[in-house]
């Protein structure tokens, strides 16, 4: 027995290809996974420390409080002023939350009714549409396609849709894309937002993972951004820190605060052991950090991605995150090549159609195995497709 509203919401592919790794694996072939793009290196020494050091406290283990504690949300503020020459009242204009995933899973409760229409990218991360449903809203695709930068054309968007239009979901750098946004592109969302009456909310969980000496402009930079919207930075991958889950929104007060009601009346906040750590890793040199993560997954991305660019596969850039988008080849849906790759070499990875109809004839490989893996995969896939 479950709730109507469950079954809007389906996460066939993902299981169809978690099952078939688990048949793979029985019938003896070795899996590379590189699907899920959880983080396969741990946090930085001086940053588990902290977390060893914080459960010597007794106090540490009470109740936390939903906006987060004043260590952190103080060092979030001062890392975003830093970073990106953004300010904010770590009071009243900056929340913490259990991931990125836990601000955009409830933003729709907080923001939106039922019948209100949230933009969302396409492809997406799924929990943008997931979002909308759960809270009885209408989620509207924005086609994101080579032809225009991977960018969403805001005046494609049709009148009658604006009009019910109430939250606009954005993502860059994007997963699963590894596109970048442009600081005018930003501009013109808020013009856009202000002339609509819109929120946005910019999910930046990629923002530090750039590559190529690129850099990717913070939304809250942009005049008039924190008017309409708020911005999530995630710990999870920068900082390592997916399985603690930290993260923090930052921006429109009035947002956070509705954000922050529905919060407090599900849970108590992070364990403040977690934001202890986290604080470390924001204030104790980031950027050394920072230039090392980037570096690995740089290193990383032209381990997989050069076998197969030599190979004359056609690639997109990827310009950033932690993922390779890559098209399919002869037109095979993105399922048939999930499938055939894993059977075949048991090779992993995610097929686009699970994040929107866009995604189709594309599959997103994650880049959580060591350079030498990364390689064999790729020549594995040459082998299975020449």
């Amino acid at each position: 027995m479950q709730a109507k509203r469950l079954s809007t919401i389906s996460s066939a592919v993902f299981f169809e290809l978690n099952q078939l790794k688990l048949e793979v694996a029985k019938n003896g072939m070795p899996v590379i996974d590189l699907g899920i793009g959880s983080p396969d290196i741990p946090p930085a020494d001086h940053v588990r420390a902290a977390f060893v050091e914080a459960l010597h406290d007794p106090s540490i283990f009470r109740y936390a409080t939903t906006e987060g504690s004043e260590e952190f949300r103080h060092t979030a503020a001062a890392f975003l002023h830093e970073r990106y020459g953004v300010m904010v009242d770590a009071q009243t204009e900056l929340l913490t939350v259990m991931g990125a995933q836990d601000a955009l899973s409830h933003i729709s409760l907080a923001v939106v009714d039922p019948g209100d229409i949230i933009l969302i990218p396409d492809p997406c991360y799924p929990i943008y549409e997931v979002t909308a449903l759960l809270a009885g809203a209408i989620p509207y695709r924005m086609p994101l396609r080579e032809e225009h930068d991977f960018l969403p054309d805001l005046t494609a968007i049709p009148a009658d849709v604006l009009r019910k239009a109430k939250l606009m979901i954005l993502n860059y750098p994007s997963n699963p894309l590894t596109a970048l946004a442009s600081a005018s592109f930003f501009s013109e969302v808020v013009e856009f937002a202000l002339r609509h009456d819109l929120l946005v909310l910019h999910d930046a969980a990629y923002i530090e993972l750039t590559f190529d000496g690129k850099q990717s402009p913070s939304f809250l930079a942009t005049p008039g951004a924190k008017e309409v919207g708020i911005e999530l930075h995630s710990l999870s991958k920068t900082f390592n820190f997916a399985g603690p889950r930290l993260a923090f929104a930052a921006g429109n007060k009035d947002m956070l605060q509705a954000l922050r009601i529905v919060k407090s009346n599900i849970d108590y906040g992070v364990f403040r052991a977690t934001q202890h750590a986290g604080t470390v890793a924001l204030r104790d040199h980031p950027e050394t950090h920072i230039t090392h993560i980037r570096s690995l997954y740089q290193t990383r991305r032209d381990a997989f991605m050069n076998p197969l660019r030599q190979a004359g596969w056609d690639l997109y850039p990827s310009e950033a995150t932690m993922f390779v988008w890559l098209k399919t080849p002869s037109h095979m849906t993105s399922r048939d090549f999930a499938k055939h790759l894993l059977q075949t070499t048991g090779v992993a990875c995610v097929p686009g159609v699970g994040f929107g109809e866009e995604g189709e004839h594309h599959v997103r490989f994650a880049l959580v195995q060591p350079d030498h893996i990364l390689t064999a995969a790729a020549n594995h896939m040459i082998a299975a497709f020449q």
